[in-house]
């Protein structure tokens, strides 16, 4: 039975680490077209899935680990990504982040 348990916890690991360097060459590929894209709405996406691939490698990082630890960490990357997104969106969308109306 224990050598079923150390197979699995093998499996995982390696499986974990492909998945690491498949994440890392992602983020490498979206910082390219986030530096060169076309357009400000193709680097606003880029920078967003860049955000969504640090999520995933903390999670990870958190798998390797076998730690908890890293889950207030995903939580927190998912938040300021929500936050700079829209703000993102609205400043491609208006111009301005904050509208101030001087009357």
């Amino acid at each position: 039975m224990e050598d079923i348990l150390d197979m699995t916890q093998t499996w995982i690991q390696i499986s974990a680490t492909i998945a690491v360097v498949a994440v890392a060459i992602s983020v490498i590929l979206l910082l390219y077209r986030a530096i060169l894209g076309p357009t400000n709405p193709d680097r606003a996406v880029a920078l967003d899935i860049i955000g969504i691939n640090l999520m995933a490698l903390a999670g990870l990082i958190a798998v390797l680990l076998v730690t908890t630890r890293f889950n207030d960490v995903v939580l927190l990357i998912g938040i300021l990504l929500f936050i700079g997104t829209v703000a993102l969106a609205k400043f491609l969308e208006k111009g301005v982040i904050i509208e101030r109306d001087v009357d």
